[in-house]
Protein backbone atom coordinates (compact mmCIF):
# COMPACT_ATOMS: atom_id res chain seq x y z
CA UNK A 1 0.00 0.00 0.00
CA UNK A 2 1.35 3.25 -0.63
CA UNK A 3 1.35 6.22 1.49
CA UNK A 4 -2.08 7.67 -0.03
CA UNK A 5 -4.00 4.43 0.67
CA UNK A 6 -7.19 5.49 2.21
CA UNK A 7 -9.48 3.25 4.35
CA UNK A 8 -12.98 3.06 2.30
CA UNK A 9 -15.87 2.74 5.35
CA UNK A 10 -19.64 1.71 5.07
CA UNK A 11 -21.22 3.84 7.52
CA UNK A 12 -24.74 4.35 9.21
CA UNK A 13 -26.34 6.43 11.74
CA UNK A 14 -29.00 6.79 13.40
CA UNK A 15 -30.16 10.02 14.79
CA UNK A 16 -32.24 9.78 17.73
CA UNK A 17 -33.40 13.13 19.16
CA UNK A 18 -35.23 14.13 21.79
CA UNK A 19 -38.18 16.08 20.14
CA UNK A 20 -39.58 17.93 23.14
CA UNK A 21 -40.46 21.45 23.62
CA UNK A 22 -37.12 22.53 25.52
CA UNK A 23 -34.85 20.90 22.58
CA UNK A 24 -35.95 23.87 19.56
CA UNK A 25 -32.43 25.24 19.77
CA UNK A 26 -30.48 21.81 18.95
CA UNK A 27 -32.94 20.74 16.44
CA UNK A 28 -32.75 24.08 14.42
CA UNK A 29 -28.96 23.51 14.71
CA UNK A 30 -29.63 20.06 12.85
CA UNK A 31 -31.85 21.75 10.35
CA UNK A 32 -29.88 24.27 9.43
CA UNK A 33 -26.86 22.21 8.59
CA UNK A 34 -28.78 18.86 7.19
CA UNK A 35 -28.01 19.82 3.77
CA UNK A 36 -24.39 19.89 4.41
CA UNK A 37 -23.74 17.14 6.37
CA UNK A 38 -22.93 14.19 4.46
CA UNK A 39 -20.00 16.68 2.69
CA UNK A 40 -18.80 17.76 6.05
CA UNK A 41 -18.72 13.95 7.46
CA UNK A 42 -17.08 13.21 4.69
CA UNK A 43 -14.57 16.36 4.36
CA UNK A 44 -13.74 15.35 8.26
CA UNK A 45 -12.95 11.50 7.48
CA UNK A 46 -10.86 12.66 4.26
CA UNK A 47 -8.70 14.36 6.78
CA UNK A 48 -7.84 11.37 8.98
CA UNK A 49 -7.01 9.39 5.66
CA UNK A 50 -10.69 7.44 5.53
CA UNK A 51 -13.09 7.60 3.00
CA UNK A 52 -16.39 6.79 3.27
CA UNK A 53 -17.87 4.57 0.72
CA UNK A 54 -21.48 4.23 1.86
CA UNK A 55 -23.05 6.42 4.28
CA UNK A 56 -26.71 6.02 5.51
CA UNK A 57 -28.73 7.88 8.25
CA UNK A 58 -31.91 7.25 9.94
CA UNK A 59 -33.66 9.65 11.74
CA UNK A 60 -35.81 8.65 15.61
CA UNK A 61 -36.99 11.13 17.05
CA UNK A 62 -39.09 10.65 20.59
CA UNK A 63 -41.10 12.28 23.22
CA UNK A 64 -43.21 10.75 25.79
CA UNK A 65 -45.79 7.89 24.82
CA UNK A 66 -48.19 8.87 27.66
CA UNK A 67 -48.30 12.46 27.44
CA UNK A 68 -48.10 12.50 23.35
CA UNK A 69 -49.85 9.17 22.00
CA UNK A 70 -49.19 8.97 18.42
CA UNK A 71 -46.63 11.69 18.50
CA UNK A 72 -44.59 9.98 21.09
CA UNK A 73 -42.13 8.41 18.43
CA UNK A 74 -41.53 9.16 14.68
CA UNK A 75 -38.58 6.44 13.16
CA UNK A 76 -37.74 6.52 8.90
CA UNK A 77 -35.65 4.11 7.43
CA UNK A 78 -32.06 4.85 6.24
CA UNK A 79 -31.81 8.15 3.90
CA UNK A 80 -28.86 6.80 1.20
CA UNK A 81 -26.62 10.30 1.31
CA UNK A 82 -25.74 11.98 -0.50
CA UNK A 83 -28.60 10.17 -2.96
CA UNK A 84 -31.44 10.71 -0.77
CA UNK A 85 -30.52 14.47 0.38
CA UNK A 86 -33.42 16.38 -0.79
CA UNK A 87 -35.72 13.74 1.29
CA UNK A 88 -33.35 13.76 4.32
CA UNK A 89 -33.42 17.37 4.34
CA UNK A 90 -37.35 17.50 4.18
CA UNK A 91 -37.67 15.03 6.82
CA UNK A 92 -35.47 16.86 9.53
CA UNK A 93 -37.34 20.31 8.73
CA UNK A 94 -40.62 18.50 9.41
CA UNK A 95 -39.07 17.99 12.72
CA UNK A 96 -40.67 20.29 15.60
CA UNK A 97 -40.12 20.33 19.37
CA UNK A 98 -43.34 20.29 21.76
CA UNK A 99 -44.87 18.24 24.52
CA UNK A 100 -43.26 15.43 26.64
CA UNK A 101 -45.15 15.86 29.74
CA UNK A 102 -43.06 15.15 32.41
CA UNK A 103 -39.63 15.35 33.19
CA UNK A 104 -38.46 12.47 32.08
CA UNK A 105 -39.11 11.09 28.18
CA UNK A 106 -39.12 7.85 26.47
CA UNK A 107 -35.60 7.64 25.53
CA UNK A 108 -35.02 3.98 25.94
CA UNK A 109 -37.54 3.16 23.50
CA UNK A 110 -35.93 5.47 20.99
CA UNK A 111 -32.71 3.64 21.42
CA UNK A 112 -34.27 0.21 21.90
CA UNK A 113 -35.55 1.09 17.81
CA UNK A 114 -32.21 2.31 16.57
CA UNK A 115 -30.12 -0.92 17.92
CA UNK A 116 -32.77 -2.98 16.33
CA UNK A 117 -32.26 -1.14 12.63
CA UNK A 118 -31.60 -3.12 9.57
CA UNK A 119 -27.91 -2.26 9.48
CA UNK A 120 -25.26 -2.74 6.45
CA UNK A 121 -23.30 -5.70 7.15
CA UNK A 122 -21.60 -5.60 4.04
CA UNK A 123 -18.07 -4.55 3.80
CA UNK A 124 -14.37 -5.25 5.58
CA UNK A 125 -14.76 -1.46 7.44
CA UNK A 126 -18.10 -0.55 8.25
CA UNK A 127 -19.71 1.66 11.79
CA UNK A 128 -22.59 1.13 13.16
CA UNK A 129 -23.24 4.78 14.67
CA UNK A 130 -26.19 5.70 17.24
CA UNK A 131 -26.34 9.35 18.30
CA UNK A 132 -28.71 10.26 20.93
CA UNK A 133 -29.61 14.15 22.00
CA UNK A 134 -31.84 14.88 25.04
CA UNK A 135 -31.61 17.03 27.96
CA UNK A 136 -33.79 14.63 29.62
CA UNK A 137 -33.54 11.96 31.92
CA UNK A 138 -35.02 8.78 30.82
CA UNK A 139 -38.31 7.19 31.49
CA UNK A 140 -37.70 3.58 33.02
CA UNK A 141 -38.47 1.18 29.95
CA UNK A 142 -42.30 0.00 30.08
CA UNK A 143 -43.50 3.30 31.66
CA UNK A 144 -45.69 4.37 29.07
CA UNK A 145 -46.58 0.68 27.92
CA UNK A 146 -50.47 1.74 28.87
CA UNK A 147 -50.64 4.02 26.03
CA UNK A 148 -52.66 2.40 22.82
CA UNK A 149 -49.60 2.78 21.05
CA UNK A 150 -46.52 0.97 22.58
CA UNK A 151 -44.91 -1.24 20.84
CA UNK A 152 -45.30 -4.11 21.36
CA UNK A 153 -42.04 -6.08 21.06
CA UNK A 154 -40.25 -3.45 22.85
CA UNK A 155 -37.32 -4.64 25.31
CA UNK A 156 -39.24 -5.86 28.80
CA UNK A 157 -36.82 -3.68 31.19
CA UNK A 158 -33.20 -2.11 31.43
CA UNK A 159 -31.39 -5.73 31.03
CA UNK A 160 -33.20 -6.89 27.94
CA UNK A 161 -32.40 -3.97 25.96
CA UNK A 162 -28.49 -4.17 27.58
CA UNK A 163 -28.88 -7.60 26.31
CA UNK A 164 -29.86 -6.54 22.23
CA UNK A 165 -26.71 -3.78 22.49
CA UNK A 166 -24.80 -7.07 23.27
CA UNK A 167 -20.91 -7.16 24.78
CA UNK A 168 -17.64 -9.22 23.72
CA UNK A 169 -18.88 -11.77 25.02
CA UNK A 170 -23.17 -12.09 24.12
CA UNK A 171 -24.13 -11.00 20.76
CA UNK A 172 -26.68 -8.18 20.22
CA UNK A 173 -28.18 -6.39 17.37
CA UNK A 174 -25.09 -4.40 16.21
CA UNK A 175 -21.73 -5.53 15.22
CA UNK A 176 -19.64 -5.78 18.37
CA UNK A 177 -16.68 -3.95 16.55
CA UNK A 178 -18.33 -1.70 14.29
CA UNK A 179 -20.73 -0.10 16.65
CA UNK A 180 -21.00 3.10 18.30
CA UNK A 181 -23.25 5.23 20.84
CA UNK A 182 -22.51 8.80 21.03
CA UNK A 183 -24.48 10.00 24.00
CA UNK A 184 -25.18 13.95 24.92
CA UNK A 185 -27.27 13.67 27.55
CA UNK A 186 -27.09 14.72 31.08
CA UNK A 187 -25.40 12.47 33.81
CA UNK A 188 -29.09 11.20 35.20
CA UNK A 189 -31.33 7.97 35.20
CA UNK A 190 -30.94 6.20 32.81
CA UNK A 191 -27.96 7.87 30.64
CA UNK A 192 -25.66 7.40 33.21
CA UNK A 193 -26.19 3.80 33.60
CA UNK A 194 -25.97 2.92 29.80
CA UNK A 195 -22.07 5.02 30.17
CA UNK A 196 -21.12 2.77 33.71
CA UNK A 197 -22.45 -0.26 32.00
CA UNK A 198 -22.46 -0.58 28.49
CA UNK A 199 -19.29 -0.99 25.56
CA UNK A 200 -18.07 1.21 23.09
CA UNK A 201 -20.22 4.68 24.56
CA UNK A 202 -18.76 8.07 24.05
CA UNK A 203 -20.56 10.56 26.95
CA UNK A 204 -20.83 14.16 26.29
CA UNK A 205 -22.24 15.64 29.49
CA UNK A 206 -25.35 17.82 28.96
CA UNK A 207 -26.87 19.95 31.55
CA UNK A 208 -30.43 19.00 32.43
CA UNK A 209 -33.30 21.02 31.21
CA UNK A 210 -31.15 23.19 29.10
CA UNK A 211 -32.36 21.63 25.75
CA UNK A 212 -28.24 20.90 24.79
CA UNK A 213 -27.26 24.53 24.37
CA UNK A 214 -24.03 24.02 24.71
CA UNK A 215 -23.67 22.11 21.81
CA UNK A 216 -22.47 23.44 18.77
CA UNK A 217 -22.80 21.70 14.88
CA UNK A 218 -18.76 20.87 15.06
CA UNK A 219 -19.15 19.41 18.14
CA UNK A 220 -21.40 16.73 16.60
CA UNK A 221 -19.48 16.19 13.17
CA UNK A 222 -16.20 16.09 15.34
CA UNK A 223 -17.77 13.15 17.93
CA UNK A 224 -19.40 11.61 14.65
CA UNK A 225 -15.80 10.96 12.77
CA UNK A 226 -13.95 10.64 15.86
CA UNK A 227 -16.20 7.67 16.22
CA UNK A 228 -15.33 5.92 12.64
Amino acid sequence: MGSNYKMKYNVDIVFVIDATGSMGDLIDIVKKNALNLHKDIETMMGQKGKIIQDLRIKVITFRDYLADGENAMLKTDFFNLPEDTEIFNETINSITAFGGGDDPEDGLEALAYAIRSKWNTEGLKKRQLIVVWSDAPAHELGFGKSAENYPKKMAKDFNELTQWWGDKDNTGYMDYNSKRLILFTPDLPWWNEIRNSWDNVIHYMSEAGKGLEEVNYKQIIDAIAYSI
